[in-house]
C-alpha cells in the first residue's frame, strides 16, 4: 500500500481559506453571530491556522501592532468601542442626524448608532462583507490577548498594568511623563517593548484624539474583560435589508443608468468609448498637466517630479488649476451618488485641442468619430465584475429603443502584491485565475513587458491571481502559486471579475464586439513573500508615482494610436 504524503502548508492554509469563506457566507445567511462564540469558532481557527501575513503574530501571545494600525485603517474610528455591529444596506442613514464616519483607507459609510452599537453601510458587494468579517476577526483575537494578559482568574482581579493604563485614558489629557508611564505599562500589556508603543501611539495619533493608542488599547481589553467575566458577547448583524440586495446588483445598476443618461445627454452615447479603470487624476493630469504648469514642467528634471508634486497634499492649488482647464476641455466629472463609490471622469476627445498637449491623433477623423475616455476609479473584488456587467449593458430610456455602447477597449490599471520584484514594479498579466476555484480567464492583452522597458523598474509578464481577500494570504500558499506551473507574478482582488464581466458581454451576450481590446498592467503595492514588505508595513507614498503614469501614458498612447 503506497504511503498517503501528509499535507503541506499551503494546501492547509487553502483548506483555511475556504472554511473561512464558507462560514462567512453561512453566518450572513443566517442573519447574526457572535464572533467570540461559538457560531465565531471556525472564522477564529481558521484565521489562526493560516496566520496571513498581513496579521503578523496573530498566533503568537504578543498582541500584533502592525497588523492592528492596517485593519483600524479599514475600519470606522471607535469600533473597538463597540460590543454590536450592523452591517446594513444603504437604508436612508445619510438624511439622518448620525455623523458619517468614513475609515482613511477604505470608501464605506459608517454610523455610530449609539455608545455600543457601529452600523456599517455595504454598497459594494461581497468581498467588502470579507472584508470587513475578516479584519474584526483579527481585532477581537488580539482584544482576548489583552483580557486574557491582564485578568488573574485565581482571584478575579486584573494586574496593575491594566488599573494604571485604566487610570491613564479616563484622564482628560496626559502630560509627557505620564504618557510614557502609561505607554509602559501598555507596553508590558501588549508582550511588546515601550519602543514600539511609541512608535503605535505616534502611528494613531489624530487631531481629535492624541492619545488614541492608549484608548484603543483600553477598549479592546475592557470590551473583551466583559465576555471573559460576564458572558456579555459582542455580536455581528447583517440587516434584512442587507441580506435581501446582495447580489442583485442594485447600486451597480443605478450608477451605471446614471452614466449612460449623461453620455445620452451629451450626444457621445454612440461614440468609440474606451474605458479605463484607474485613479481620479492620472489620465487628467496625464492630459493637460503639461499644458497648465508649463513653468514647473520647464523647471523640473522630467515629468515624474511634476506628478510627485501633484500628489503632495499642499498642491491642490495646482490640482484645482489643471482640473479647471480640464473641465473647460472636454471633461465631465460625475461623484457617485450611487452607493458604490466610484466615481467617474468622462473626457470627450473632440473637445481637446491636441496641439496643446503631449499626445499626438489622427487629425483626420470626423469629430463623432473621436473617442470618448471614460475613467472610473476602483472597484473593489466583486464590485468589479457588478459595476462592469451593468455598464456593458444596452441603455433603455423609458419608452424608447436599447441602445447598444460601441466599447472599443477596457483598460484595468492598479496596485497589486508582487511575488518576484518590489514596491512599485510592474506586472503584465496574460490571464487571470480565480482563488479557490477551476476558473481562469487567458486573454490577449494589448499592453506587454516591452512598452515599460528601459524606464528603470523590473517588469513581470505571466498569470495574476484574483484573490477573495489581499488579508488572507500567507507565505506558504503565495510560494505554491510563485512555484507552480501557472507562472504566477502577482496577485490582486478585481482582474477575474472584470474579465468575465468583459467575457460575458462580448461572447455570450453580444452587448459589445467580440474584438474589444483589453489592456491590464499593475504596479507593485507590496511583497507578501519578503518580511517587512507586505501591505501593513506602509503604504507606497511617492513610490507609485511613476510607475502609475507610466502605465496611464502607455494606455492612452495606444487609445489614440490605435484610433
Amino acid at each position: 500500500m503506497s504511503k498517503i504524503k501528509s499535507r503541506t502548508r499551503a494546501q492547509e492554509s487553502s483548506g483555511a481559506i475556504e472554511r473561512m469563506y464558507i462560514a462567512m457566507r453561512h453566518l450572513f445567511n443566517r442573519g447574526f453571530y457572535k464572533p467570540m462564540g461559538v457560531s465565531g469558532e471556525t472564522l477564529r481557527e481558521s484565521l489562526l491556522q493560516l496566520r496571513p501575513e498581513i496579521y503578523g503574530s496573530v498566533a503568537e501571545e504578543k498582541v500584533e501592532l502592525n497588523g492592528l494600525v492596517y485593519i483600524l485603517d479599514r475600519l470606522p474610528i471607535g469600533i473597538e468601542q463597540c460590543r454590536y455591529i450592523n452591517l446594513t444596506s444603504e437604508e436612508g442613514y445619510k438624511n439622518s442626524s448620525f455623523k458619517v464616519i468614513i475609515p482613511p483607507k477604505r470608501r464605506r459609510n459608517c454610523y455610530r448608532i449609539d455608545n455600543d452599537q457601529m452600523n456599517i453601510e455595504i454598497t459594494r458587494g461581497r468581498s467588502d462583507i470579507y472584508d470587513i468579517l475578516t479584519h474584526l476577526t483579527f481585532l477581537f483575537i488580539e482584544s482576548h490577548k489583552i483580557a486574557d494578559n491582564v485578568f488573574i482568574e485565581e482571584s478575579g482581579q486584573t494586574i496593575r498594568d491594566w488599573q494604571k493604563l485604566e487610570e491613564a485614558v479616563l484622564k482628560n489629557k496626559l502630560t509627557q511623563p505620564e504618557r510614557e508611564i502609561a505607554l509602559s505599562h501598555a507596553a508590558s500589556i501588549l508582550g511588546r517593548t515601550f519602543e514600539e508603543c511609541l512608535a503605535a501611539h505616534k502611528l494613531f495619533s489624530i487631531k481629535d484624539s492624541p492619545e488614541r493608542f492608549l484608548e484603543i488599547v483600553y477598549w479592546m481589553g475592557k470590551i473583551a474583560l466583559e465576555e471573559l467575566i460576564d458572558g456579555n458577547k459582542r455580536t455581528i448583524t447583517f440587516s434584512p435589508v442587507l441580506r435581501e440586495r446582495l447580489g442583485h446588483h442594485i447600486h451597480g445598476e443605478i450608477w451605471a443608468n446614471n452614466i449612460k443618461k449623461i453620455l445620452k445627454k451629451n450626444n457621445i452615447l454612440h461614440r468609440p468609448i474606451h474605458i479605463i479603470s484607474a485613479n481620479m487624476h492620472s489620465v487628467m493630469n496625464s492630459l493637460f498637466a503639461s499644458a497648465v504648469l508649463k513653468k514647473e514642467f520647464s523647471s523640473q528634471k522630467n515629468d515624474y517630479d511634476v506628478y510627485e508634486m501633484l500628489s503632495q497634499p499642499e498642491s491642490s492649488f495646482l490640482r484645482g488649476k489643471v482640473k479647471a482647464f480640464a473641465e473647460k476641455n472636454g471633461m465631465i466629472s460625475i461623484d457617485d451618488t450611487s452607493g458604490t463609490n466610484i466615481d467617474v471622469q468622462i473626457f470627450d476627445t473632440s473637445k481637446i485641442d491636441f496641439d496643446k498637449i503631449n499626445f499626438t491623433f489622427d487629425s483626420n477623423i470626423e469629430k463623432d468619430q473621436m473617442p470618448v475616455l471614460f475613467v472610473m476609479d476602483y472597484a473593489f473584488g466583486e464590485q468589479a465584475y457588478e459595476t462592469i456587467d451593468e455598464l456593458l449593458k444596452p441603455y433603455k430610456a423609458k419608452g424608447e429603443d436599447k441602445e447598444f455602447l460601441n466599447i472599443d477597449s477596457v483598460s484595468i490599471m492598479g496596485k497589486a502584491g508582487i511575488l518576484e520584484g518590489g514596491k512599485g514594479d510592474l506586472m503584465i498579466p496574460s490571464a487571470h485565475i480565480f482563488e479557490g476555484t477551476a476558473d481562469n480567464y487567458p486573454f490577449k492583452n494589448e499592453l506587454c513587458a516591452k512598452d515599460f522597458e528601459g524606464n528603470g523598474l523590473q517588469v513581470f509578464e505571466g498569470t495574476m491571481i484574483s484573490v477573495l481577500g489581499t488579508s488572507l494570504q500567507n507565505k506558504d500558499i503565495l510560494k505554491f502559486f510563485y512555484d507552480s506551473t501557472w507562472n504566477v507574478i502577482g496577485l490582486e482582488m478585481e482582474g477575474a471579475h472584470y474579465q468575465k464581466a468583459i467575457q460575458s458581454a462580448s461572447k455570450i451576450r453580444k452587448s459589445i464586439s467580440e474584438d474589444v481590446k483589453v489592456r491590464y498592467a499593475y504596479y507593485a503595492s507590496d511583497n507578501p513573500l519578503e518580511t517587512g514588505s507586505t501591505l501593513a508595513s506602509g503604504g507606497l507614498g511617492i513610490t507609485g508615482v511613476k510607475p502609475t503614469y507610466l502605465i496611464t501614458k502607455k494606455i492612452l498612447e495606444q487609445i489614440f494610436k490605435n484610433n
